[in-house]
């Protein structure tokens, strides 16, 4: 009867020894095979030089490693599926898609660790400060490495210039979200630490002067300046009188005026010229960047009502019309020192060229030719224009206004015809 329970016994305790040691040969071959594996897997890749694989959305385990098997990222397209596969077994981690770059001689692990932690490549677009929500798009539609239609097409000044880092596939459409999202937070953060007493009550109407400020002066510590000259005359209720204003009337931001301002421009009213209307243009006129919205928001404290160039890039700023009065001729008779030197250096270069020319047709065609900047820099102010004869009243219709607001000041000596 005993004999029985002890064949059981017997029995059982077999089983349980061939189930340890069938463990610890399973456990065995795993770790023998694991370290192969790992030892296979540090092994110095195919790879001769640098090279970027790029792994479309949506591609499987198997479509992941015959790529870079065919690429010469790998030599196995099936070790490479089972290291994959190890990957987002243990980690739960899907290889995300988008351009990778391995470095040459990349081996298993190295290239398993990159897909693991998503490192794709990146690219870069730059906006410069300035740029009209146009000139954004054409620069987007210029790129090659994007993709897709612009669908939403941005309203001016609601983008913040910047440069934003995108992968291959992106989309024109999501760069536009961004910069405008950008923008937005900016706003939401800048707004409530605005000066007290602004003439202006919302965010919009902020916008719509840093831009003009941002087309004024390409001078970073000018900007807080050129904003206060444009908050005190909103404050006294005189008109803005910037140069930009005018050139956004006529080109509505697409691409750059081709000709000097004219008198005829100053005198056309249009919905952005402030030397016509009153208060701010309807839109901004550019998409200003973070300083110059911060320098509206907070202007320094100041009395001017005006500024003129300096000459040097920068601007010069008066409390009264007879101090800007004087710095405007301080700025003519600049001109005209710059003027007479380059004459004479050319008439000098040129051994007498110049002089075959009537001198009307010179000053008619330089003024024709002279480019118009990006940032005029005018000052804000009602400058009384010199009397002129007929003759000089015919030219002047392409008369540059040479970055004084208000009025034309004409070019003071007529400037030889560049060769």
């Amino acid at each position: 009867m005993s004999a029985l329970p002890n064949r059981k016994s017997k029995r059982r305790r077999g089983l349980f020894g061939r189930l340890i040691r069938w463990t610890f040969a399973l456990a065995f071959v795993g770790a023998l095979a694991g370290g192969l594996l790992w030892f296979f897997a540090s092994i110095e890749g195919p790879l001769a030089k640098n090279k970027v694989v790029n792994i479309p959305k949506g591609s499987s385990t198997v479509d992941i490693a015959i790529r870079l098997n065919e690429q010469g990222v790998v030599d196995s397209s099936i070790v490479t599926m089972i290291g994959i596969t190890a990957v987002r077994v243990a980690f739960d981690i899907d290889p995300k898609a988008g351009e990778y770059e391995f470095a040459a001689g990349s081996s298993l692990i190295d290239v398993l660790r990159k897909i693991k932690t998503g490192r794709t490549l990146f690219y870069k677009v730059s906006m410069p400060e300035g740029f009209t929500s146009w000139q954004v798009m054409e620069r987007l539609k210029a790129n090659e490495i994007l993709v897709g239609e612009i669908e939403n097409p941005p309203a001016e000044g609601v983008l913040l210039p910047d440069t934003y880092l995108f992968t291959r596939g992106s989309t024109r459409q999501s760069i536009i979200d961004q910069m405008s999202s950008a923008q937005k937070k900016f706003i939401e953060e800048k707004w409530p630490t605005r000066a007290e007493g602004l003439p202006f009550k919302t965010p919009e109407e902020a916008l719509i002067l840093a831009s003009i400020v941002e087309k004024e002066t390409g001078q970073p510590n000018e900007r807080a300046q050129v904003a206060a000259v444009f908050v005190n005359r909103m404050r006294r209720g005189m008109r803005l009188q910037s140069d930009p204003t005018i050139i956004y009337g006529i080109t509505r931001g697409q691409g750059k005026l081709d000709r000097p301002i004219r008198r005829s421009d100053i005198r056309e009213k249009t919905d952005y010229n402030t030397y016509q209307i009153n208060g701010l243009p309807p839109t901004p006129i550019a998409n200003p960047g973070r300083a110059s919205i911060e320098a509206v928001l907070n202007p320094v404290e100041t009395e001017h009502l005006y500024f003129v160039a300096d000459g040097t890039g920068g601007h010069v700023f008066a409390k009264t019309l007879a101090e800007h009065n004087a710095n405007v001729r301080k700025w003519r008779s600049w001109l005209r020192d710059q003027r007479e030197q380059q004459q004479t250096e050319e008439q000098a270069a040129t051994t007498g060229q110049a002089e075959t020319q009537p001198v009307v047709e010179e000053a008619q065609a330089t003024a024709e030719q002279e480019p118009e900047g990006e940032t005029s820099g005018s000052s804000a102010a009602s400058v009384p224009a010199p009397t002129q004869s007929a003759s000089q009243q015919q030219q002047s219709s392409v008369t540059r206004v040479v970055e004084v607001a208000g009025r034309s000041v004409p070019i003071p000596k007529n400037k030889p015809q560049r060769q």
